[in-house]
């Protein structure tokens, strides 16, 4: 395979994972307007919200056994013009059954693009052998930045929902379109060399033992359930324990996406100088300590401090098990990366229900220790982030390429 494939495949996959983080965070950032053009209760509202995740999780699902018969590159291509549709079709109804069926779509779809994406990532990560996934996962907190800052400039406007959506699915779309002719399914390509390096057979035809991933998908959920815990209490937090003014309330998940860009656009070179285990376990300590600095914060400023080192922290730590799935199952990465990802919407699921309830139950200030001490589960098992020595680096991983052909510039 030639460098410039492999690179035009890498900024292809890049444009895809952007997309994505533009379009989840057009949904997410205006429920509000979404409950509202369709009358959607606030006793209704979380079967919506608990609806997405939970279809996702079957896509995700149908996407292990769907790349069985064609290459994820192809599952890829077609789920993403599916959800900006979807994405569309939510701004475009006046029915309750509409929505429904507009975000049912966009649930299914998410899944297939999620799982897809980062099988694409794994297997070119592979190929190029050293740490390329955070820059793929850096490029989504670039879309979601800009995905929620059309959000409030439609917000700001009075746009219609509709209008909103439409004008960016537009250019989206034929954008993602058009990169998607670049993809690249790598591990299938390398596959037949794999295969005589292992003796036809080895560790490359291995099953996906649930027993050895589940480490990975405990550090799955509980990092979601971090994630989630910014996602839908920062604002709340901030405003109600802190005491901010309601525009300072929105800052913190703004300087949480900001962080988490940061940190995984140079995450790769830290995954390349230290490996990915200190790197996992030095941002799963910096998410903790944020969480901490959040509970004991005297006040709004020191509460930011706080969602800043919790975007530096975890940031890290999603991309790195994908990558570490994909290593310890190298002919099963497909499946363990689909297995792996439903666990992402566990720790969704359940992530703002359990701050929730506990800060009703108890108060917010002690819930915000709970996903800190789950996130320490993290340094219990950060041994599965180490890449074996036989594979792609021994106790770092190699700083070149080593299968991409002569002449690479470390792209």
């Amino acid at each position: 395979m030639t460098d410039a494939r492999l690179r035009y495949g890498r900024g292809a996959l890049a444009v895809s994972f952007f997309v994505q983080g533009a379009a989840f965070a057009l949904l997410v950032t205006r429920i509000p307007a979404i409950q509202d053009r369709y009358g959607i209760s606030d006793g209704l509202l979380p079967v919506f919200l608990a609806a997405v995740p939970i279809l996702a999780g079957v896509g995700s699902v149908a996407t292990e056994h769907l790349v069985k018969r064609v290459p994820p590159s192809r599952v890829l291509r077609w789920s993403q013009p599916v959800v900006l549709l979807a994405l569309v079709g939510v701004g475009a109804g006046s029915e309750l059954w509409e929505v429904a069926l507009a975000l049912g779509g966009f649930g299914l779809a998410v899944g297939a693009l999620d799982a897809s994406m980062n099988m694409l990532g794994v297997s070119l990560q592979r190929t190029y052998g050293r740490s390329i996934m955070l820059g793929f996962h850096a490029a989504y907190s670039l879309g979601g930045i800009v995905g929620a800052s059309l959000a409030w400039v439609g917000a700001h406007w009075e746009l219609s929902l509709f209008v909103s959506y439409l004008p960016v699915a537009a250019v989206l779309l034929p954008a993602a379109f058009v990169a998607s002719r670049w993809y690249v399914d790598a591990k299938a390509e390398s596959a037949s060399g794999e295969a005589k390096s292992d003796g036809g057979g080895g560790s490359s035809a291995s099953p996906v033992a649930a027993k050895v991933l589940l480490p990975l998908c405990l550090v799955m959920t509980f990092a979601y359930i971090g994630d989630s815990t910014v996602s839908n209490w920062s604002a709340k937090y901030l405003q109600d324990v802190l005491g901010s003014s309601e525009q300072l309330a929105t800052v913190p998940y703004n300087i949480y996406m900001v962080t988490t860009l940061i940190g995984r656009a140079v995450g790769d070179r830290g995954v390349r100088r230290f490996g990915a285990v200190a790197v996992v376990r030095v941002g799963t300590l910096l998410a903790a300590l944020g969480f901490a600095v959040v509970a004991a914060a005297p006040g709004a400023w020191v509460g930011m401090l706080g969602f800043t080192l919790l975007g530096l922290g975890l940031c890290v730590v999603v991309p790195q098990t994908f990558a570490a799935a994909g290593r310890l199952f190298p002919g099963a990465s497909d499946t363990a990366i689909a297995r792996l990802n439903i666990f992402n919407y566990v720790g969704f699921l359940i992530g703002s229900p359990l701050v929730g309830a506990l800060g009703d139950a108890w108060n917010y200030r002690g819930a915000m220790l709970v996903p800190m001490v789950l996130v320490l589960v993290t340094l219990v098992y950060a041994r599965s982030f180490a890449p074996d020595p036989d594979r792609y680096g021994d106790v770092h991983e190699r700083p070149r390429t080593v299968d991409v052909g002569r002449g690479s510039n470390g792209l």
